[in-house]
């Protein structure tokens, strides 16, 4: 399947991204909603702004990928490899949230459960 990069504002269509790394590259403010990126490997890249909405990210390496205010609701990232990485701003589902907690050994609880010392 070809995914295509559309930049948001210009509607161009920048390159195919079907069987290439993505290591470290510059992705800043591109469309790429509902793109396949099943294991795709995108340590490093930078990813502002992104729409990546519906993409499929499982099993991806966003290991210090740059998703500040990303939009990833919708997107598939069981599997994920997101240390070190900037979700700063990020737009993420409730559903998202937790994953990503349960992922990083987070539990949140509510103040009435935690006893007086």
């Amino acid at each position: 399947m070809k995914t295509e990069i559309r930049h948001k504002q210009t509607g161009n269509v920048l390159t195919s991204v079907e069987g290439t790394s993505l290591r470290g590259a510059k992705l800043f403010g591109l469309d790429l909603r509902d793109a396949d990126l099943r294991r795709a490997d995108l340590f490093g890249s930078d990813l502002r702004g992104c729409d990546l909405r519906g993409s499929d990210l499982f099993g991806a390496d966003l290991r210090e990928a740059d998703l500040f205010k990303a939009d990833l609701r919708g997107c598939d990232l069981r599997g994920c490899d997101l240390c070190g990485s900037d979700l700063r701003g990020a737009k993420i589902t409730t559903t998202q949230k937790a994953m990503l907690l349960k992922a990083l050994c987070i539990r949140i609880i509510a103040k009435s459960e935690v006893s007086p010392k």
